[in-house]
């Protein structure tokens, strides 16, 4: 079976590598621990508070989100795979797919668009485009107040956020499909079989 790369990890086999290799020292890594993954037959599930935030209050963002752009979406749960890539998108409109960031305070908040720019997350949506055949995305900030118990120890006033107005607390980037990238995409992912397969075949051997 091939290797797949989630729409989520794109980032991390997209940067190229020195000298012109097709993939940067990162992305070697990256393929590397899949492998021990697979070889030993486990997976981690990375866990922190600012995941959890994001999962316990993913409802409350698209809330928020709908608020402000006078929207009435749902989360979707459709997972889509092709050839080389997985991924569920968080939501999917008419010609769009949405992708919600619920940041954890008012610190990591990006009320610019300057500091909203995250290559690895333009590539997650890049993904989605490709898999569910959309011409636009959207990469949402969302800014909701933190569960209590999840930051009872830093201070409330940059976790409390209910008094600011919504149309405050979303930053949107937007971005246009692109063919270019989207070939770049099947590229790396090429690249990065070919990397795991030999890397695979070296552990068989006993040369890695």
């Amino acid at each position: 079976m091939s290797l797949i790369i989630r729409c989520s990890q794109l980032g991390k086999i997209m940067t190229d590598g020195k000298k012109g290799e097709e993939l940067s020292a990162g992305a070697k890594t990256y393929l590397r621990e899949l492998l021990k993954k697979e070889i030993l037959g486990y997976d981690d599930e990375i866990s922190s508070k600012y995941l959890e935030k994001g999962i316990r209050c993913e409802q409350e963002s698209l809330n928020l989100y709908n608020t402000v752009f006078f929207t009435d979406y749902i989360k979707n749960t459709e997972r889509r795979t092709d050839d080389y890539i997985t991924g569920e998108a968080d939501i999917l409109a008419d010609g769009l797919v949405i992708d919600l960031k619920t940041s954890w305070s008012l610190n990591t908040f990006p009320l610019f668009a300057c500091d909203a720019v995250n290559t690895d997350y333009e590539w997650q949506l890049r993904g989605y485009m490709r898999l569910f055949d959309m011409p636009r995305a959207e990469l949402v900030y969302c800014m909701v107040s933190t569960p209590i118990d999840l930051c009872q120890y830093e201070d409330r006033r940059i976790h409390e956020v209910d008094h600011i107005p919504p149309e405050l607390r979303v930053r949107v980037l937007r971005f246009e499909r692109d063919a270019d990238k989207e070939a770049a995409i099947v590229a790396k992912v090429e690249a990065a079989r070919r990397f795991y397969n030999m890397l695979r075949e070296q552990w068989v051997n006993g040369e890695a």
